[in-house]
């Protein structure tokens, strides 16, 4: 099974390094904000890239979306299906999932999926992420699962509806034909695999889920039986600026386990709110961490229970807005990893700062061509028994690359003034928590709007078994007259040419007490 295992991941791995190859959008090509992954027909997971955990995941609910939607007897070669709607199996709406269906002598033997965060579908905000949406309808285009192409090519009608409902159009399209490629590619590789296995290929993709299954299990069987809880908060939903409690229960007994979020705030206003198909990606992350040296597949699902209460902030009605549901997803991974540090007799991890700031920018300039440029800023990781977080990383179900300033500086009038370690922001311990990071953004003509998410402004990543919490994300604005305006959590704000954009994001938290030369930033 092996040399199958390894067949598998390298598909997926290099379904992965095309797509981001063929990207159109930075946010794609540099940052990696995509997936890819391969499915057995009745939309069991079979190996997936080593990506991004946060759309990865959520590729399970959106095959099986496609799936509801899409007998396999209604499929034929060449179709290619597409969806982002979150109660179809979808996340938020400019992560557009693509899957493919792969035949062999006129039989579904596979799927292929990819998803990928394009730069806008729509809105009321360039970008399609309004900090301050209140609901699903002003966050852009929502499509359940429709085919998008046939064996003749693209759909014209839908083709135009995209086109139609985006800011961006030549790179929507460019961004999809890098997930065709992407199936394409992956299909061709399966096809040649399944060739090569023979008659029993099937069989042994079963044997692999199994395999992953019985090593999760072990892993499960070697923790201590118990019931932990972790409450953590975010700072506002983006319209209201109370704190919205994120609560999980831990229950493990034998081999299973279960992650229940009752106790979690019920479904908010703000764009905070995540789908089942987002929280997937948090408990999956969690699940491979387990047994990491397992295949990578829908086997490690097997002892889960997941509980994600209705109407809640986890398991929202429609229509809610749920553009900002990074943060939640990120808070709730935290906060499971939290709980299991409990559980762990000595081990495990302190909580990550729990930040991927997502950032808009976007305006005209002086000639009255328009732009826009999207980002993802890493922040600090938590401590570890044995090891100090690291700074400036994207952490748990978060693994976005850091866009390099010169492609900032060719898409967009900006300059990049600063990009640093902030020195000393994680939390203090016998091992520190990783630091977050600095960057200072100049708008250099026109006016331009800014649309932030951030996280951590005013809750904070709790250090472990002592262990001091990390600092506190800062976002303000220098106006060019040298006034300064603080930014909350989540915010959408204009600036002038000569303004300068400040963003510091959180640390993580520490890891048991520290000495007192411990304390010292390093």
């Amino acid at each position: 099974m092996e040399p199958l295992r390894l067949a598998l991941q390298g598909t997926a791995d290099r379904m992965q390094a095309g797509m981001m190859r063929a990207a159109v959008s930075s946010i794609a090509r540099e940052s990696g904000d995509c997936a890819a992954a391969l499915f057995l027909p009745d939309g069991r997971l079979l190996a997936q890239a080593r990506s991004l955990p946060l759309l990865l995941g959520s590729l399970i609910p959106a095959v099986a979306g496609v799936l509801a939607r899409f007998p396999l007897s209604a499929m034929s070669e060449g179709d290619a299906y597409l969806l982002n709607d979150p109660w179809s199996g979808g996340t938020h709406l400019p992560d557009l999932a693509l899957v493919h269906p792969v035949f062999q002598d006129g039989q579904v033997i596979a799927l292929a999926a990819a998803n990928l965060h394009h730069q806008d579908v729509g809105g009321m905000a360039a970008g399609s992420i309004p900090p301050d949406a209140t609901e699903v309808y002003q966050e852009g285009l929502r499509l359940p699962p429709v085919r998008w192409r046939s064996a003749e090519g693209v759909r014209p009608d839908i083709d135009a509806i995209l086109a139609a409902n985006s800011r961006t159009p030549d790179n929507l399209r460019g961004d999809l034909e890098a997930q065709w490629a992407a199936l394409t590619q992956g299909a061709r590789e399966l096809s040649q695999i399944a060739r090569h296995t023979g008659p029993r290929f099937p069989d042994v993709c079963d044997a692999l889920i199994a395999q992953t299954e019985r090593m999760t299990r072990a892993a499960l069987l070697a923790a201590p039986d118990g019931e932990w809880i972790w409450r953590d908060q975010l700072d506002g939903d983006g319209v209201d600026s109370a704190p919205v409690a994120i609560v999980v229960t831990l229950r493990k007994r034998g081999d299973a386990l279960e992650i229940d979020f009752e106790g979690s705030a019920p479904q908010v206003r703000g764009p905070l709110n995540a789908s089942p198909a987002a929280m997937l990606s948090a408990a999956l992350f969690f699940m491979r961490t387990l047994a990491p040296e397992a295949p990578n597949n829908a086997g490690c699902l097997a002892p889960l229970t997941l509980k994600l209460p209705p109407g809640s902030l986890v398991n929202p009605k429609l229509p809610a807005a749920v553009n900002a549901r990074t943060a939640t997803v990120k808070l709730a991974c935290n906060a499971i990893l939290g709980a299991w540090s409990q559980a762990a007799s000595g081990t495990g991890v302190a909580p990550h700062a729990g930040v991927a700031t997502v950032l808009v920018l976007s305006g005209t300039r002086m000639d009255g061509r328009r732009w826009m440029f999207t980002e993802i800023i890493a922040s600090g990781a938590g401590a570890s028994t044995d090891a100090p977080g690291r700074a400036g990383v994207s952490t748990d179900v978060g693994n976005a690359r850091n866009t390099p300033v010169e492609v900032i500086e060719a898409e967009a009038p900006l300059r990049v003034e600063c990009y640093e370690i902030c020195r000393g922001s994680g939390g203090s311990g016998a091992q520190r928590g990783g630091d977050g990071v600095r960057r200072v953004y100049r708008l250099l003509e026109g006016q331009g709007w800014i649309a932030y998410r951030g996280e951590r402004h005013v809750g904070r990543a709790r250090g472990a078994r002592g262990g001091e919490p990390g600092a506190n994300s800062v976002a303000r604005i220098l106006r060019v007259d040298g006034a300064v305006e603080l930014l909350p959590a989540r915010a959408r704000i204009a600036w002038s040419d000569g303004d300068r954009l400040i963003i510091e994001t959180a640390g993580g938290g520490g890891w048991d007490p520290a000495s007192a030369d411990a304390t010292k930033p390093m």
